[in-house]
């Protein structure tokens, strides 16, 4: 089947832009709707194209469902009826990746490297179904309404918006917390370890700060390693981790900690570069990933390649740190890395997403992130839907800093580091890891500040 009809010069601008990279993302508002062959920015018009491009580039276009698109009343219910069930043997997940998103976000995220929110980021994939549990704060974005409002890691949510944790956890709806444009706010009652209070936090758009930690430290048996903290999956990383590789380089690391516990992924290419620094020179060259596209669209079947940095370090053995958000282009690393290096995860077991998306402007405002291509290391070893098991299970400690030597998946690299194994988890630890899957259902638990991307570029 020909591509749809070009009214929306979104087909060569989306190419385009894979050609020059996230350094023009601003083109994707330039595809102008409408005009050209009569298609407009109608809701029937938009479900017409929409049925064709998902006919030509979704992954699983064969095995999809094929509604009639006059049936549904908008194009996103359009969409979420056109998305694979799970019926293939090989693909044995349904598609619970696939979205829409609007160009504007898809521009400040991946382009300028902000974002529009409150900037709490709350445990909810860990109490779900559990409802009489604590909510937690687990990551406060620096610079965001809520660390100016001093809000912490380990504050206990009391009630958003007058909703009990109990109700929020027992609906599984955060909404409350993402903000739909500038100016929005939410009243959040929380207890700290100074008393109860109610604070109220007003949207804006702040920067995201990719890279917030990195340090060189010295185990317990005066091992050196570095540690560095990578929660986005964007273009503003690359400065930092850079920097961050070349304060470990001069200090003569052994090992390298990446955590990746909340990093819900982002450009394959920036995966790649990070990918590239723990190994150096012996990775360079060799195939990091292969995107591999459907059998309409395999001539755009890419490889990305490891390169040798300067500030690249020469280790044999990687630790990363992993729970139930590292996903997508952040569990690319660990697979990656997978045939040339010793990974060894650290916490819980990742999303399973080794698919992604290469973003299709529809040309009326709308960027269509539906899942385009499979991911397969050098090994052609990819498929891996239930995620990556940790090496070492170990359960979070809210109430302690992300990375701080305290923080219980920091001290169980050090000690693996030293010779001395994973640690033993109690029963009790060990349940609760246990439970923690990713729903199969559509994310309305994917809370504030998690991005699943393995973007194509």
């Amino acid at each position: 089947m020909n591509p749809p009809a070009p009214v929306k010069n979104s087909w060569r601008a989306s190419w385009k832009l894979r050609a020059v990279g996230l350094a023009a993302a601003a083109l994707l508002s330039a595809c102008g709707g409408g005009g050209g062959d009569g298609l407009s920015c109608s809701a029937a018009d938009e479900k017409i194209w929409l049925r064709d491009y998902m006919n030509d580039w979704y992954y699983w276009y064969a095995v999809s469902p094929s509604p009639d698109p006059s049936a549904y009343a908008s194009v996103d219910t359009y969409f979420q009826a056109l998305l694979y069930q799970g019926t293939d043997p090989d693909f044995p997940k349904p598609d619970t990746w696939s979205y829409i998103t609007s160009e504007e976000a898809y521009n400040r995220t991946f382009g300028e490297g902000r974002t529009l929110g409150y900037g709490v980021m709350v445990t909810g994939i860990e109490v779900s179904g559990h409802p009489d549990d604590p909510l937690y704060i687990r990551y406060v974005e620096p610079g965001s309404p809520a660390a100016l409002a001093g809000l912490r890691r380990g504050d206990q949510i009391l009630a958003v918006n007058g909703r009990t944790s109990s109700q929020l956890i027992e609906e599984d709806d955060y909404s409350d917390l993402a903000p739909a444009q500038t100016g929005d706010s939410v009243t959040i009652d929380v207890r700290t370890d100074t008393g109860d209070s109610r604070v109220t936090l007003n949207a804006v758009i702040y920067d995201l700060v990719p890279v917030p930690n990195s340090s060189v430290i010295t185990t317990p048996s005066g091992r050196k390693m570095g540690y560095v903290m990578v929660k986005d999956m964007i273009n503003q990383a690359l400065a930092p981790f850079d920097a961050a590789f070349a304060q470990f380089k001069t200090a003569g690391i052994q090992d390298v900690i990446i955590d990746l516990r909340y990093n819900g992924g982002g450009l394959v290419s920036v995966a790649d570069k990070i990918a590239s620094f723990p190994n150096g020179a012996e990775t360079s060259g060799q195939v990091f990933t292969s995107l591999l596209y459907n059998d309409k669209k395999s001539n755009h079947d890419e490889t990305f390649r490891f390169v040798n940095y300067a500030n690249a370090t020469g280790l044999s053995r990687v630790y990363v740190l992993t729970g139930p958000r590292t996903c997508s282009a952040a569990e690319q690393v660990i697979n990656g890395l997978r045939p040339f290096v010793e990974v060894v995860t650290i916490g819980d077991t990742t999303c399973g997403k080794p698919v992604g998306f290469l973003p299709q402007p529809d040309g009326c405002g709308a960027v269509i992130n539906a899942v385009n291509f499979e991911s397969v290391n050098a090994s052609n070893e990819g498929r891996y839907f239930d995620g990556f098991d940790a090496t070492c299970p170990v359960a979070e400690d809210f109430s302690q800093p992300i990375g701080a030597s305290t923080d219980p998946l920091r001290i169980a690299a050090e000690d693996h580091a030293d010779g001395f194994g994973c640690p033993g988890l109690t029963a009790q630890a060990k349940s609760k890891l246990l439970g923690l899957r990713v729903p199969a259902q559509r994310p309305r638990w994917l809370e504030p500040g998690d991005r699943r991307g393995m973007i194509g570029k």
